[in-house]
């Protein structure tokens, strides 16, 4: 966690080992495997270049369905906080939000939360960026993935 507060500018996740280091070793294997299987064909070495090969994907794929189980729980959470913020007549279409529109909206302050709902609802905004750089209070999130 950052000793700086978290606004739209530093909110973004990155870790340097699993981004940098892990991803980079990944692809300097692929990279190596890759020219060995070019210059010494045989079956060993194209085996070895299919085994890099799927050592990105599953990092790749590792990413996304973390990713995928957080946006489930943010979803969650945020029908929730929802439910407990929203005036009743905003109540009735907590199904509206997309889960896009939710990811965002988990960085609005409570006491600005109902207003920016409202807006998101009213105008059809779907983008994640736009929604974020509409919030005034960022409710920071120091538990993504």
């Amino acid at each position: 966690m950052s000793a700086a507060p978290q606004s739209y500018e530093n909110h973004a996740k990155m870790v340097p080992m699993f981004h940098g280091v892990t991803f980079g070793l990944l692809v300097i294997n692929l990279a190596w495997t890759g020219v060995r299987a070019f210059r010494d064909f045989s079956t060993g070495t194209f085996v070895a270049l299919l085994l890099a090969v799927a050592l990105i994907l599953v990092m790749f794929w590792a990413r996304l369905f973390a990713l995928g189980v957080q946006d489930r729980v943010i979803r969650l959470e945020e029908r929730l906080r929802m439910a407990q913020l929203l005036p009743d007549d905003l109540k009735p279409r907590i199904g509206d939000f997309t889960t896009e529109q939710l990811i965002a909206l988990r960085f609005a302050s409570d006491e600005e939360l109902p207003g920016l709902a409202r807006r998101v609802l009213n105008e059809g905004i779907t983008d994640r960026k736009t929604i974020k750089q509409a919030v005034k209070n960022w409710r920071a999130d120091h538990q993504r993935i």
